[in-house]
């Protein structure tokens, strides 16, 4: 029994974990390895309006799959036979469903949605993390490439 808990306590540590790596930053600042040292486009305008918004969290499967094993194991505790059998069942679904509440809500992050009126007279809106503030009537560079556009100052 104590195997168990002990198991169950590895599971936790390792979800965590791995929840915590699958978090992909949709920063202004930040850069995945695949977006270095390639040539950007950079483009100037003038933030017209900025409004809050939120990047919804990911949904790898992750969270359900180890708070289900986590789960299965916490129920196959309860009781003997076939009360073990179902207390497994029971805390696999319940372990799955909260597995994937944790996994959506770690993830999920404040955003802006920056509106900007580009030098050529084109408006065009931009989301990504708000770790930096933006003003209407701001100057601001729109970097595109490799996939990605991005608002700075």
């Amino acid at each position: 029994m104590m195997s168990y808990r002990l198991l169950a306590l590895a599971l936790t540590a390792v979800t965590t974990l791995v929840l915590t790596g699958c978090a992909g930053s949709q920063s202004g600042a930040a850069y995945s390895r695949s977006q270095t040292r390639g040539e950007m486009h950079v483009r100037m305008g003038v933030v017209e309006s900025v409004r809050m918004v939120t990047i919804e969290g990911t949904q790898s499967g992750v969270g359900t799959v180890a708070g289900g094993v986590v789960g299965a194991i916490a129920g196959s505790n309860v009781g003997q036979g076939r009360g073990s059998t179902v207390g497994s069942v029971l805390g696999a679904v319940l372990g799955g469903v909260a597995g994937q509440a944790i996994e959506e809500k770690t993830n999920k992050k404040d955003g802006l949605e920056i509106t900007i009126k580009l030098d050529s007279g084109q408006i065009i809106a931009v989301t990504q993390e708000a770790d930096e503030q933006f003003r209407a009537g701001e100057r601001v560079r729109v970097l595109s490439g490799s996939g990605a556009t991005r608002v700075s100052h």
